[in-house]
């Protein structure tokens, strides 16, 4: 029997919010909110760190990136599931879903690799304070930038290429709000997805080692803090690490249970929590993540708004 290989879908059903105009027009406006949220709140942080001289640092240029990886990534889904609801429609062309696919996890792999670069800079800025302008010079900082963005970029061409080569036998309906690889997965036939397991094993160990080098990193910055003889010293170095460490939780965590998660446990309304956690919350909070222990980054939005209203 022929098995036709996702390229012979012309279009992918997503998955609906509501059934019910009213909650789908509420699931637009909810949406509506978050992404202006995140568009204010991200612009805000990469206008402040490019035009504050004070923040031409290693750790704002990073921030900088994330801002930037986190407006990608937000509007790769969002725009598309607010359109959906609003026309009340459910169809996402071919070309449309594999674009999803690649710019999603090219965004959110680029993000986990950048995630752990910050950790690194604040092991050095902490640990090994002496150091961090020879380790984190200014090329070096765009080196590793650059190689996240690039390791980011491979990783998707891989996973696209991969998943949008295999025979679907399960028809063409999402369950997800967004075009993602587990639930494509799902339409496969069950002998044709092996290979695409074996990237996803790979990437999950990949990210698995970013984890660790990132939990290692904040074990000896931690041990370091605590041998801060000042309270002052102390309060300032959990102020430049705890927003880090809250947003590298909030989006391993969610991400890490979406991909790794038992089918046993699995169910749409699951499935969509999940998916939402880790691919519109952190983009909206970041901002605000970053901004609320961060004095210097509070006194330069605070005086590009003040700028702007004159």
């Amino acid at each position: 029997m022929h098995m036709p290989n996702s390229s012979s879908m012309t279009v992918f059903l997503l998955l609906e919010f509501a059934d019910t105009r009213d909650l789908q027009l509420l699931h637009f406006w909810l949406f509506l909110g978050i992404y202006l949220a995140a568009l204010l709140g991200n612009g805000l942080v990469i206008t402040t760190v490019a035009c504050d001289h004070r923040l031409h640092t290693p750790m704002y240029f990073f921030l900088l990136n994330l801002s930037l990886l986190d407006l990608g990534a937000i509007s790769t889904t969002v725009p598309k599931a607010m359109a959906n609801s609003l026309w009340n429609s459910r169809a996402i062309s071919h070309p449309g879903c594999a674009a999803q696919v690649f710019l999603f996890v090219f965004l959110i792999s680029a993000e986990l690799y950048l995630l752990t670069v910050m950790a690194y800079d604040r092991y050095v800025a902490i640990c090994k304070p002496l150091h961090y302008g020879t380790l984190l010079g200014s090329r070096a900082c765009v080196h590793m930038a650059a190689a996240a963005w690039g390791s980011g970029f491979l990783h998707a061409v891989l996973h696209t290429a991969n998943t949008f080569s295999l025979p679907l036998c399960q028809g063409n309906a999402v369950d997800q709000f967004f075009c993602e690889v587990p639930q494509i997965l799902k339409l496969s036939c069950s002998n044709a997805y092996i290979r695409e397991v074996a990237v996803l094993v790979l990437s999950v160990f990949v990210h698995f080692y970013c984890f660790v080098f990132i939990v290692l990193s904040y074990v000896q910055i931690f041990r370091a803090v605590l041998r801060i003889p000042s309270e002052q010293g102390r309060h300032k170095a959990f102020s430049m690490c705890l927003p880090h460490l809250s947003v590298v939780s909030l989006f391993i965590t969610s991400g890490m249970f979406a991909y790794l998660k038992p089918p046993s446990i699995s169910s749409p309304s699951l499935d969509l929590l999940v998916a939402v956690l880790y691919s519109v919350v952190p983009p909206a909070v970041n901002p605000l993540i970053y901004s609320m222990r961060n004095q210097d980054l509070r006194d330069g939005i605070r005086k590009l708004i003040t700028w702007t209203s004159i």
